[in-house]
């Protein structure tokens, strides 16, 4: 058991550490945002499930009830093979922290849930009062798109269900017909990948520790790569001129094309829908994907090593 813990550790610091810093100065995420969300997910799922198979490794170590209930269908051997009936103090000061360290992570994404249905519920009611006379009631959320009346040109999604697309009549006077397709296209397509719970999911984890490099980075990177997704998104069905363009007039009020760093981001989606960056053939696609979900896997081989090679 002891070498399953350190396998463990190791390959959670590897998947925590040096490669997230890695990953951010590669040049194919901007090309493949999709494949870039999904590793990025699978090097968080390979952390997690490293941390959650020691926490259930060192309590059935420290704990006879918990080695019970675990290991309770398998043979004799495969307990024997797990050496868990000594442990060690490191193994029990390990247990703790990771059980704190699970608590932590439950308690932080309930208040990233809590805090999140708190500014939806606000936002609704602020909504309501811009638009109070509308036929379909918004607490309802029936109709799927909301139009209000704002002088400046603005276009976002609100989380639910279902999703409701929201367009100020700004936006409605200054974008033509293809520009106002291409922005609820690209709303549209937050709404189908569900950006909102992984944007949620990065934030707790972001938030509870701060001081961890995948999920610092996997918070900023997620912000990133949800907006280029969905110009995507926009751009295979309305064209990638007619894309920019729209972001452009929804955003000009906003500085999209100024140097500062809060609106950077609007003006590198703009150059790349502008000078779209050559794409990764279909096979290595296929094979970076395939890779990446293998990763998760790792840990799971390690922790069932033991037992597969004690069954006869």
């Amino acid at each position: 058991m002891t070498y399953c813990l350190l396998l463990l550790s190791a390959v959670a610091v590897t998947a925590a550490v040096p490669v997230p810093r890695l990953l951010t100065r590669a040049k194919w995420p901007e090309r493949e945002p999709v494949v870039a969300l999904w590793v990025w997910q699978c090097l968080v799922a390979t952390v997690l499930l490293c941390c959650l198979t020691a926490l259930a490794l060192g309590a059935a170590a420290v704990f006879g009830t918990v080695r019970a209930q675990l290991f309770a269908p398998a043979p004799p051997a495969v307990t024997a093979a797990y050496d868990l009936s000594h442990a060690s103090p490191w193994t029990t000061v390990l247990t703790v922290l990771l059980a704190c360290g699970a608590a932590w992570t439950a308690a932080m994404l309930a208040r990233e849930l809590v805090e999140a249905r708190r500014r939806r519920a606000g936002a609704r009611a602020h909504l309501r009062d811009r638009a109070p006379d509308l036929p379909a009631g918004l607490p309802e959320g029936r109709g799927p798109l909301l139009v209000l009346e704002e002088e400046y040109p603005d276009a976002w999604w609100m989380p639910g269900s279902p999703p409701q697309l929201i367009v100020t009549t700004g936006a409605l006077q200054r974008l033509t017909d293809h520009q106002l397709d291409a922005v609820l296209t690209h709303e549209r397509g937050h709404a189908r990948a569900r950006h909102d719970w992984l944007l949620h999911l990065s934030a707790a984890l972001a938030a509870g520790f701060p001081r961890v490099p995948l999920f610092a980075h996997f918070c900023e990177q997620t912000h990133r790569l949800v907006e280029l997704s969905a110009d995507d998104t926009a751009s295979r069905r309305c064209g990638h001129l007619t894309t920019a363009l729209a972001l452009i007039e929804l955003n000009q009020h906003r500085g999209v094309l100024s140097c500062s760093s809060s609106h950077r981001l609007l003006g590198e989606r703009v150059d790349r829908l502008l000078e779209p960056p050559p794409r990764l053939d279909r096979r290595h696609r296929a094979l970076t994907t395939a890779a990446a979900s293998v990763v998760p896997l790792v840990p799971l081989l390690i922790t069932f090593a033991p037992g597969l090679t004690a069954l006869p």
